[in-house]
């Protein structure tokens, strides 16, 4: 797939239930099959402690995808896949461990704030667990004209853990 229209967006993947590291492995294949769409990068595999939740340890990456789908099309597409793996979203539980989280951090330059997406996504910028496979894959990334490597390092300075597993 190539077109004029494709974007280059970025999605963190996590889990801490089950197989971590299978359920992101499988959710990288699912993105790679959405229509219009194709991972062209991967991050390595993570281990990183919950932030502001309970439940084990989660399992991180982040992969680039060039797609011809909207944002909001895309969106869709990753609730779906987190909804095939078995995904519950309990209510009144915002942080609950999960078989599977898809988030869009960001899709080409967009700036957008709504009821169901905000990119960039509006955390990313204080989650070592996002900023530091992101930089691996984006390593002259920036967000608000800050390097993603100082924002990851600002992170880690704070206590955040991120371990490097290997190849997702």
């Amino acid at each position: 797939m190539s077109c004029a229209d494709d974007v280059a967006a970025y999605i963190a993947l996590g889990a801490n239930l089950g197989d971590g590291a299978a359920s992101l492995r499988a959710a990288v294949h699912d993105l790679d099959a959405l229509p219009l769409t194709r991972v062209t990068a991967r991050s390595s595999l993570y281990r990183t402690a919950p932030q502001h939740a309970s439940g084990p340890d989660y399992w991180n990456a982040v992969v680039a995808v060039h797609t011809a789908l909207s944002a909001d099309a895309l969106l869709d597409a990753l609730l779906r896949i987190e909804a095939a793996h078995g995904r519950v979203r309990p209510v009144g539980e915002h942080n609950a461990p999960r078989q599977l989280d898809l988030d869009l951090l960001l899709y080409g330059s967009l700036q957008r704030h709504g009821p169901t997406l905000t990119l960039p996504h509006p955390r990313m910028a204080q989650r070592a667990f996002v900023l530091v496979p992101l930089a691996e894959i984006w390593p002259d990334g920036r967000l608000d004209g800050v390097a993603l490597t100082e924002l990851a390092q600002r992170c880690l300075a704070q206590g955040q853990r991120v371990s490097r597993l290997g190849p997702l």
